[in-house]
């Protein structure tokens, strides 16, 4: 069941873009790595938003680019700042493992009940993120999507037997994790 339209897509391009203007315009406050972390998890998990949206389903392939492109990202880190680079690799496995962990284990308690992509793409975005970008992301994602799939059962748009994708109340906690000073 399709809970966005085409236009909310074409509006949310629109929020990528000035998204992504924004961070290039802070380009000077931040670490190259930084900036290529937060710009590729950005615009791979819009991709990933988009994809759960239209068909429901995170594709396996986008999954490998996200560790593909944040591989490219570390090695270079490891060889040029070898011990920040160690410390970010495992602060970044860390927030994998968080990710991917606490969402495999919802999908075994819940019988399926969350998708094998979202777990996927949320193990790859914890790259990205690390221990402390995740557990937020996490909290803010399913909050969000609890809140609205209650409002939809409310208005009778869905059943309590529906699915409705995950990814876009994921990406919208990265944003909110990434654009939010930490308390």
């Amino acid at each position: 069941m399709k809970i966005i339209d085409h236009k909310a897509i074409i509006y949310s391009t629109v929020f990528l873009v000035i998204l992504l203007t924004w961070l290039i315009l802070c380009a000077g406050s931040l670490s190259a790595f930084s900036m290529l972390n937060t710009a590729l998890l950005i615009i791979l998990s819009y991709i990933a938003m988009v994809f759960d949206i239209n068909t429901g389903r995170i594709p396996n392939k986008l999954v490998l680019l996200m560790i593909a492109c944040w591989l490219l990202l570390i090695v270079p880190m490891l060889v040029t700042d070898t011990i920040n680079g160690f410390r970010l690799l495992a602060d970044s496995i860390y927030g994998m493992l968080i990710g991917g962990g606490l969402f495999l284990l919802v999908y075994l308690v819940s019988r399926k009940g969350l998708g094998g992509g979202d777990v996927k793409f949320m193990a790859a975005a914890g790259l990205y993120l690390g221990f402390a970008g995740t557990i937020p992301v996490i909290l803010y994602g399913s909050v969000l999507a609890a809140l609205s799939g209650l409002v939809l059962i409310l208005l009778n748009k869905i059943s309590r037997k529906d699915a409705i994708p995950l990814a876009p109340f994921l990406f919208t906690g990265i944003i909110i994790t990434i654009f939010t000073p930490p308390l």
